[in-house]
Parts: C-alpha cells; sequence; structure tokens
C-alpha cells in the first residue's frame, strides 16, 4: 500500500508501463540504450521527456470587468479638488498640496479629509460599504473634479487611500494616489483587481515618517507636486493600457504546460505559481485523486478570495493541495481552509508591512484520524508541514498575495505552519476545545485560521500556582503586542498555546478557558506612561515629532481613550517600589485563543500575537470511513470524544483500559475519569501514560 502511494507521486508523470518494459530489457541486456549492469530508475527519471508532466493551472479566473477612464483634466484651474486620506504624514504632505494648488491654481477649490471625508478600502465586488458610498456622495454635492489620496506608506493603508481613488475613477474623476517607493505596484494592482486600469501614482523619495517637517515640506513642493500635476492632466495613453492588460487566464481543467520536472519547475517559477522551493506536478491524474476524499465537484466554485477575487472551484484547490505535497485525504481540510480565506477577520491584516504569517490548528476527530500532530515538534512534522506548504501556495495562488506587489512585509514573512489542539489532554484536565467554545459540537472537525506576528521565545512557568501562572501569563500579553513596545493598537488578537501541565495547574482555580480569559484581561495591564511612551515614538504610523503636540498631551488623550484607571501596580513592576499607578489594558473580551497543545512533557506557555481568526467546519463525502480503510486508517468513531450531561468534554479511557476493552471508540461508558487527578501525574509531574499521545505523533495509517 504505501510503496504504491509513494511511487504514484514519484512516477506520476512515467508511464508505469514505460518502466516495466526498461526494467525487463535491462535485465536482458542493452536496450533503449540502457546499461543492463544498472538499475535503470535514475536513467528513466532524466530522460522523463519520454512521458512528460501534463500540469494543471492553480490560478483561476478573475471576473474583472475593467471601466473606461474618463479623459484626464486639460488644467487644474477653477477645479474642485479634494486631497485626502490621512496616512503616513498626511496632516504635514496635504495642507502643502493645498497651498501649492491655489499658488499656481489660483481659480481653484480645495477641500481637506475634513471637509469631505475619505473612502477607506474600496468594497469587495457585491459588498456595500457605508464609508465608501457616503464618500461617494459628497463628491458629487460637491462637484469635485479631482481627487488625491494618500499616503501609502504601508501595506493596509495603501489600499485604504486607494479606495478614495477607486471610487473618484468609477464616477469618472481622474485621481492620483501618493505613495512611496515599495507601495506603488501595490496601488497599481489594487486599482487593476477593482477594475480600473490604470491609476497613477505620484512617489515620494523614500519613508514619509523618518523625515523631518522641513524635508516633508520639501519634497512635497520638488518632488510630489510635478507628478501629481501630470498625473491629473497627461492623457492615458497606448503604453499605460498595454502595462496594464489582463494576464493570460487558464481554463481549470486544461494543461498549461507539458515538461520534465525541472522544466515544470522553471514553468512555475515564471508564471509566478511557486513560493521558489520546489512543487510535486499537479498531473490531471494527481489531482484526481484528491475528489475522492470531498463532497464537492471539480468545478464547483469554494469562494472568490480577495485580494485578486479569482474564482476559486476545488480543482484549484486539488492543484496547490497537489503542488504542496499533500495527501489527497488532505482534500476536506484544504477546502476548510480555503473557505476560510474569504472571512474578512482573517485576511484583513495579511498584506501589511508588519508580516502577518497565517497559520492553522485543528480540532475534532479527523486531526486525530489523519495523525496530524499535536505534541512535540507538532509544526516540523511531515504531516503538518505539508498542510503549512499548503497556506503558503493557497496564499499566492487563491488568494494572489504576491510579495512586493501586495504582500508587503518588510523583512518577509515566515512559513506557515499548521497544528491540532490536544483534546486528550484536555479531557483529562476538563476544559472545551477550542472550536467547542464558538458553537460546534465535540465531535465536529474544524480549522481555525489565524495568524502570527511572531513564533517562539516561550514563556518557562516555574511553579505549580495557578495564580502566579496566571500572572506571568498576563505579563507575557502585555510584552507581545501586534506591534512591538505595543506602540500601535491598544487591544489585539492572541493566539495563547499552553501545554498540558500549566494548562492542568490553571485548572484548579479556573473551570474553564473562558474564566482564564477574563482573569487575563483584568491582570494584563500596564502604566499608561508606558503606552504613551511607546505610541508617541514608536508608532507604526505618522510621527508626532516635530508637530505642537507633546508627550504628556498625548498620554492625557490615551489616558481617556483607552480607559485608563488607577490600579495595584502589576505584579511584575514591583521592583519600582510604587504600589498603584495609572494602567490601562491590553486584552478585550474575545481577542484571545486559548488552545492546549505541544510537548505534554514540558511546562511552556506562548503568546501569539496576530490577527483576527476564523473557524471553519471540515465537511467529509458519506463513504469517509470506506475510502480511508483502503488506505489503512482506523474508523473516524475511534477517534470521537462523546459528551455527557456532567461534563463538557470528559476525560478519555486511558491507554491500558482501551487495549483492556479492544476498543478505541471514546463511548459514554469508558468516558469516565480514571482515578482522582493526583493519580494520573507522578511527583515530577510528568504524565504517566506517554502512549497517550501516540494517536498524534505519528501517521495513523496501517503499513
Amino acid at each position: 500500500m504505501f510503496y504504491e502511494r509513494k511511487m504514484f507521486w514519484v512516477l506520476s508523470g512515467v508511464a508505469l508501463t514505460t518502466l516495466v518494459t526498461l526494467w525487463a530489457a535491462g535485465q536482458n541486456g542493452k536496450a533503449a540504450g540502457l546499461d543492463n549492469t544498472a538499475c535503470p530508475v535514475p536513467v528513466i527519471m532524466e530522460h522523463q521527456q519520454i512521458s512528460p508532466y501534463d500540469v494543471l493551472s492553480p490560478v483561476g479566473r478573475a471576473d474583472i470587468t475593467m471601466i473606461k477612464q474618463a479623459p484626464r483634466l486639460d488644467t487644474l484651474n477653477g477645479k474642485t479638488i479634494a486631497v485626502v486620506g490621512g496616512s503616513f504624514m498626511a496632516s504635514v504632505t496635504h495642507p502643502e498640496i493645498r497651498q501649492l494648488i491655489l499658488e499656481n491654481y489660483p481659480q481653484a477649490k480645495v477641500l481637506l479629509l475634513g471637509e469631505i471625508g475619505s473612502a477607506g478600502p474600496y468594497p469587495a465586488p457585491g459588498v456595500k460599504r457605508a464609508q465608501k458610498d457616503e464618500f461617494e456622495r459628497r463628491l458629487q454635492e460637491l462637484h469635485v473634479d479631482a481627487v488625491i489620496s494618500g499616503n501609502g506608506g504601508c501595506g493596509l493603508c495603501t489600499p485604504k487611500e486607494e479606495g478614495s481613488c477607486l471610487t473618484a475613477e468609477y464616477l469618472g474623476i481622474p485621481s492620483v494616489m501618493i505613495a512611496a517607493p515599495g507601495f506603488v505596484e501595490q496601488a497599481r494592482y489594487v486599482a487593476l483587481t477593482a477594475g480600473v486600469p490604470v491609476q497613477r501614482v505620484a512617489v515620494y523619495p523614500g519613508a514619509f515618517s523618518v523625515h523631518t517637517t522641513e524635508e516633508l515640506i520639501r519634497n512635497t513642493r520638488e518632488i510630489l507636486w510635478p507628478q501629481i500635476v501630470e498625473g491629473l492632466t497627461k492623457p492615458i495613453d497606448s503604453a499605460e493600457q498595454k502595462a496594464a492588460a489582463v494576464v493570460e487566464e487558464y481554463t481549470a481543467d486544461k494543461v498549461v504546460f507539458s515538461g520534465n520536472l525541472a522544466e515544470v519547475q522553471e514553468f512555475f517559477d515564471g508564471q509566478g505559481w511557486t513560493d521558489g522551493q520546489p512543487i510535486v506536478p499537479p498531473t490531471q491524474a494527481v489531482v484526481e485523486e484528491f475528489f475522492k476524499y470531498t463532497p464537492y465537484g471539480r468545478d464547483d466554485v469554494i469562494g472568490k478570495i480577495p485580494p485578486a477575487y479569482q474564482q476559486v472551484t476545488a480543482r484549484h484547490v486539488a492543484v496547490v493541495g497537489a503542488m504542496a505535497g499533500c495527501p489527497p485525504e488532505y482534500m476536506p481540510l484544504l477546502i476548510a481552509f480555503t473557505k476560510a480565506m474569504q472571512n474578512g477577520d482573517f485576511r484583513r491584516t495579511l498584506s501589511s508591512t508588519h508580516a502577518w504569517t497565517p497559520f492553522m490548528w485543528l480540532n475534532g476527530p479527523v486531526a486525530r484520524q489523519l495523525g496530524i500532530d499535536a505534541g512535540q515538534g507538532e509544526i516540523s512534522v511531515p504531516a503538518n508541514k505539508k498542510l503549512g506548504r499548503f497556506i503558503d501556495l493557497a496564499m499566492l495562488n487563491l488568494g494572489g498575495y504576491d510579495v512586493k506587489k501586495n504582500r508587503m512585509g518588510t523583512f518577509g514573512y515566515l512559513s506557515s505552519w499548521a497544528m491540532a489542539e490536544d483534546e486528550e489532554a484536555l479531557s483529562r484536565i476538563g476544559w472545551s476545545p477550542y472550536h467547542m467554545l464558538h458553537g460546534f459540537a465535540a465531535n465536529d472537525s474544524t480549522i481555525t485560521a489565524a495568524s502570527s506576528l511572531n513564533w517562539g521565545n516561550n514563556l518557562t512557568p516555574a511553579t505549580s500556582n495557578p495564580d502566579k501562572i496566571a500572572e506571568l501569563m498576563a505579563w507575557d500579553a502585555v510584552e507581545k503586542e501586534q506591534f512591538a513596545l505595543g506602540g500601535g493598537t491598544p487591544f489585539v488578537y492572541r493566539t495563547i498555546l499552553v501545554t498540558e501541565y500549566v494548562a492542568r495547574d490553571l485548572a484548579k482555580k479556573y473551570k474553564d478557558k473562558t474564566e482564564l480569559e477574563q482573569a487575563l484581561i483584568a491582570l494584563a495591564r500596564r502604566p499608561v506612561a508606558e503606552r504613551a511612551y511607546a505610541n508617541y515614538w514608536a508608532n507604526p504610523g505618522s510621527s508626532f515629532e516635530g508637530k505642537d503636540y507633546s508627550l504628556d498631551r498625548h498620554q492625557r488623550k490615551l489616558a481617556r481613550e483607552e480607559g485608563a484607571k488607577d490600579t495595584a501596580m502589576p505584579p511584575w513592576l514591583g521592583w519600582t517600589g510604587q504600589s498603584h499607578a495609572e494602567t490601562v489594558p491590553v486584552m478585550a473580551a474575545g481577542k484571545t485563543a486559548i488552545v492546549v497543545t505541544g510537548d505534554a512533557n514540558r511546562n511552556k506557555v506562548l503568546t501569539v500575537p496576530g490577527g483576527g481568526m476564523a473557524t471553519v467546519k471540515i465537511e467529509l463525502p458519506d463513504n469517509w470511513d470506506a475510502l480511508l480503510g483502503q488506505l489503512g486508517y482506523k474508523p473516524l468513531a475511534d477517534y470521537y470524544i462523546r459528551t455527557n450531561k456532567k461534563t463538557v468534554v470528559p476525560q478519555l479511557p486511558s491507554v491500558q483500559e482501551r487495549q483492556k476493552t479492544g476498543n478505541t471508540r471514546f463511548s459514554g461508558k469508558n468516558s469516565k475519569r480514571n482515578g482522582s487527578s493526583k493519580s494520573q501525574y507522578n511527583r515530577k509531574g510528568q504524565y504517566s501514560q506517554n502512549g497517550q499521545y501516540s494517536s498524534y505523533n505519528k501517521n495513523n495509517r496501517r503499513g
């Protein structure tokens, strides 16, 4: 079974009949150019042009109808011009642009942001957004003739400010976007995917926030201003139109290329369909295997995923899964993650310069059945790494996230990863798994898509005191915000990974994860003076330097806006000698996922600040067990967790009980606790039945 499946993947582009023929020839002397003293397989692999890989495209069709843009203006004199946007030192550049317009075109009228507003990010097709609609109404009401928007200096603010330009262009109003050099292509790409073929961009020379007020004014006058005038008045020429032409689209089931392994890799690299790492050629035969394991048909549309809004079918998902090296039986997981990619809470940050890296975790019996790891080294084991690779390739091909074009991480991105929550550990502790806290049944299988700004740097509580552990976790949360030093938004999403022993000790006081989250919210506070210092001098957007606006004034503003209170000094700041301080919270309800996972023989907590989460149910075909049985997997019901009236998630039977009864199904009878909590752990705090983790730590297929 294993040999056949592996050979299928390795030799999927080589006809097996050719292999057999050449092997026989090799046994009988030299034939077909092969030495009869050598194994012919290496030679076959070198001569793959005999039977090339016929590969499919991973990229869906983009349903974009390009608008016909209005002519540019003949002059700015006598025109009403909106100068909008509030990002990256716009408070300096925009008044200066207004002054330049009035100096050079005294009959013009200029409206700034406070007088007309802005559109915000342009909505997806078929989506209404009140801010955009109001800006559109104001443009028409005030008879605006041109829009200048900016400043694009990060991966999130560029699409946000570009939205005002797009709103204008759809009304037949010429526009110019202002952006730093690294965000010019992003501005143009956002326009193109919204149906605006040509977006004029005035390029600012460098990073806005590191320039003094004098430099900003000088660069606005000498560098931005000529580009703005040309952008609004120079006719759009054929060269610009040609550069914006839509790239070739591929029919989902059409062979797009034929070649050997190296040639396929080169072709996919050239198309921008890979991350630079080797792929498995997605031939029709390989891709077809994936459809055995899903209720979806090949042409069923999974969605139109931003930012490219390409029509993604189940076939595209399978192609990307094949490229990533995923086994076909992973298809339900891949479909679920693809659905999660459409969720705004999850995807909203993924273009940012701060480099949110997407990842996923699994809950429910399918994770255990397929052997998705929840133990030591989990994100690095092959089963999990294949899912991580799928995420990277799905971001590129299904979503259209392209590094340097619209995925703008300043230092780049980590590789994505996948893991599972350890529900066996949860059953011993008495806490509910993540998906049950979000309305799913115990034996539903789900994936949760999330994103991270860091990985590693574990906390190791050296105590079994739940109060002290909670204090340490709160301190860790304070230190690990979305932006370094906590200089950005006050309340951020976090995923907190907790190993079993730490969770066991916390459960002595906190009956469930929700109660623990509430405790952390109360504990995780920081002095408002520290918060203000970080937000003033390390603001992820504009700089306050050089303004008539002091740090003390900013501190008073944040104290009002973020709910500062006189509280006991956080315990970790006891060295200050002060018993009280004015503090602000750093956590808010509903923004923290607590996931019990990782090495069960280590006392670890990992706080992962990131973006929002999206949980999607994994859908299985009706004959799932029969299909997986053919591959040597045990039935899904062997991995069920059965609930009863007394407990939300009862403890699973011990390994000994399961071996004694010969039944691994978690029924009501065998879900009782195995003795007292003390008997489950030895004096060193190490769980004595490490065999209970075996279902996670290796693939469950029979060899």
